[in-house]
């Protein structure tokens, strides 16, 4: 029982350690153009010709 006063708090630390990392990713522009990186592997080859 006395581990779920260690474990509640550090849960709750790796949660805002989670979000801090969404949110920075989200204001640095890491998820505003997905789809272009994915496609670039298919295309690759013809770029070369």
């Amino acid at each position: 029982m006395a581990i779920i006063i260690l474990l509640i708090p550090l849960a709750l630390l790796f949660l805002g350690l989670a979000l801090w990392a969404l949110f920075w990713a989200i204001n640095r522009g890491q998820f505003e153009d997905l789809e272009h990186q994915a496609w670039r592997v298919v295309f690759e080859d013809r770029d070369r010709d």
